[in-house]
């Protein structure tokens, strides 16, 4: 959803790319911005994005991956560098196709209530009452994204961690 809010600000639209992804791409101010959305399940994301980075020669410092995070609280959007897996499928095929050295933006969505199954939550649609508040988050992890391009990781944790 975020790049999707990402394309619309750079007037792209997406396009099947051979890596099995879509793609859009288009400038913000003097940054060359490549989105992708794979084609397939998370769980095997790792493939098209190494094919991706491959084709267009991007570094894994490069790579901004936007993802759901359960460790954090729904509404809480944090930028991180490197790491591991924590369980995360789609992030543990990533750090499988490329290593573990690329920039994160945690989407929080915060835990199940109860003894649902993790993977069962992290499959269904936002709440009712989650749905509100989802436009504004989208804009602002998409700003995140601007913000690491134009700035650079450093100066964007410092201004969006300390809000």
């Amino acid at each position: 959803m975020v790049v999707d809010v990402l394309a619309k600000r750079i007037s792209s639209n997406f396009k099947s790319h051979k890596a099995g992804a879509q793609v859009a791409e288009g400038k913000l101010g003097n940054t060359k911005l490549i989105l992708a959305k794979s084609n397939g399940y998370m769980n095997t994301s790792g493939g098209p994005v190494a094919a991706l980075m491959k084709f267009y020669d991007i570094e894994p410092a490069n790579l901004i991956v936007i993802h759901d995070e359960l460790d954090i609280d729904f509404g809480q959007l944090k930028i991180k560098f490197s790491g591991g897996h924590a369980g995360h499928n789609g992030l543990r095929s990533i750090i499988s196709a490329i290593g573990n050295d690329y920039i994160r933006i945690r989407f929080g969505i915060g835990r199940p209530q109860g003894s649902q199954d993790p993977a069962d939550f992290v499959l269904k649609n936002f709440s009712s009452t989650e749905k509100p508040e989802l436009p504004a988050l989208l804009e602002l992890a998409a700003d995140m994204v601007e913000s690491i391009a134009k700035t650079g990781l450093t100066e964007a944790q410092q201004t969006y961690h300390s809000k």
